[in-house]
């Protein structure tokens, strides 16, 4: 393993092949990484040859060097700045109804009325 390299480091690779979980790039004549396919940008990628192809000169951030097995886990994702979420429009409110005896009302009000209809209802079912 090369002891150049470090753990957040940001530097210039070159893509040196492509599969569908991810993508390899030279990071000097020795030492290679992989950028997984959920690292190569912000957002969903389906196919990661829509994005990158073999030879492509990219910035990668190595996230994680493991010594033992000489495997460098780098991202292309971290060098870039996240796109800004688009504000949806809140939906506008409801037009208030003019008529009166909709919408709410105190209890004392409506009594009266809920009162009258209960003494309809008895009189119809009679």
């Amino acid at each position: 393993m090369s002891d150049k390299f470090q753990e957040g480091q940001v530097l210039e690779g070159k893509v040196t092949g492509i599969q569908p979980y991810g993508a390899f790039v030279a990071l000097d004549q020795q030492v290679q990484g992989l950028v997984h396919i959920s690292e190569v940008t912000h957002g969903y990628v389906k196919d990661i040859n829509e994005h990158l192809s073999e030879g492509d000169e990219v910035q990668v951030k190595i996230l994680n060097i493991d010594e033992k097995n000489n495997k460098y886990s780098l991202s292309i994702r971290a060098t870039q700045e996240a796109p800004k979420k688009e504000r949806r429009p809140r939906k506008q409110a409801a037009p208030q109804q003019e008529d009166a005896s909709a919408g709410f009302n105190t209890l004392k009000d409506k009594l009266e009325d809920w009162i009258k209809q209960s003494d309809d209802r008895e009189k119809f079912r009679k």
